[in-house]
């Protein structure tokens, strides 16, 4: 699961970024231990919401979707045996709404919590985010707005903003109820 250190990272991508009508069409994770996990994720019968400027973005097709998605039931079920207590993301307000809105169609609870990455930083950390994802993503060449991507580049980009004898995790008492 987590070390005091190495936390588990998290991303989606969505429908749009309509925090009224969007869904969530990929997960993605990196564990830990930099294991990378990812689903797309098949649309419930009630998400119609679809922005083709978002799908120019990630260039995922709802088609796709459809057809190789994988059931709202079994991606948090998935989620549910991969992920630690905790779970981090960069874009809390989404990434939360997203994971609601999975967990609620799914019928399941959420048996860990969704933090911003922004409890495990410090004031400098904070200000040299940024810059260092940028390096992160040029040195890893891969393509952003792909969940497992993205969630890769936050954990690389916290191992190297980190400091050595960082300190441990932020324990769960403080964290958003997904």
């Amino acid at each position: 699961m987590t070390t005091d250190s190495h936390p588990a990272f998290i991303d989606f991508e969505a429908s749009s970024l309509d925090l009224i009508a969007s869904y969530p069409i990929e997960v993605g994770l990196c564990m830990p231990d930099s294991t990378l996990h990812s689903w797309l994720i098949a649309p419930h019968v009630l998400w119609q919401d679809w922005s083709d400027s978002a799908e120019r973005i990630h260039g995922i097709s709802r088609a796709t979707l459809e057809a190789e998605g994988t059931s709202v039931r079994d991606v948090a079920h998935h989620l549910n045996e991969l992920l630690p207590e905790q779970v981090f993301c960069d874009a809390w307000t989404f990434d939360s709404f997203w994971l609601h809105r999975l967990f609620r169609a799914a019928k399941v609870r959420p048996e860990f919590q969704l933090e911003s990455i922004s409890t495990l930083l410090d004031t400098q950390q904070v200000r040299e985010w940024s810059a260092v994802r940028q390096e992160v993503i040029v040195e890893l060449g891969l393509p952003v707005h792909r969940a497992a991507n993205d969630a890769l580049i936050l954990h690389k980009t916290w191992e190297r903003i980190r400091p050595e004898d960082s300190a441990p995790l932020p324990s769960a008492d403080h964290s958003h109820q997904a």
